[in-house]
C-alpha cells in the first residue's frame, strides 16, 4: 500500500531553519518524481518544490526560491526539503507526494507542521 510519512517540522523563529524528510512506500521510488506541498490555514493545499527521479533536476515555487532546497535518497525511500531563512508565511503543514493524475496522489500522509513565529 502507498503511504508517505512526513517529519522534521516544529517550531522555529523567523530566519531559522528546518529540515523536513519524508519516508514513501508501496511504489517504486526511484522512478517518480517527487514533490513536496504545503497547506497553510484557510489556503489551498500548493505546491512547493519538485525534484525529479534521480534529483538532477529541481523546481521551485518563486516564494521560496533561494531559501529551500528539495533534496531525495532513492536508497532509502526518501525526499527531504531543507528550509533555511524562513518566514512567517511559510507557516504551514508540509507534505510529500508524487504529482497529480498518478494513482499515489490519492495517498497522502499525516504532514509535519511547520510553524515560524517569534
Amino acid at each position: 500500500q502507498v503511504r508517505f510519512v512526513e517529519s522534521g517540522g516544529g517550531l522555529v523563529q523567523p530566519g531559522g531553519s528546518l529540515r523536513l524528510s519524508c519516508t514513501a512506500s508501496g511504489f517504486i521510488f526511484r522512478s517518480f518524481a517527487m514533490n513536496w506541498y504545503r497547506q497553510a490555514p484557510g489556503k489551498e493545499r500548493e505546491l512547493v518544490a519538485t525534484i525529479s527521479d534521480y534529483g538532477r533536476t529541481t523546481n521551485y515555487a518563486d516564494s521560496v526560491k533561494g531559501r529551500f532546497t528539495i533534496s531525495r535518497d532513492n536508497a532509502v525511500n526518501k525526499v527531504y526539503l531543507q528550509m533555511n531563512s524562513l518566514k512567517p508565511e511559510d507557516t504551514a503543514v508540509y507534505y510529500c507526494n508524487v504529482r497529480p493524475g498518478l494513482s499515489m496522489y490519492d495517498y497522502w500522509g499525516q504532514g509535519t507542521r511547520v510553524t515560524v513565529s517569534s
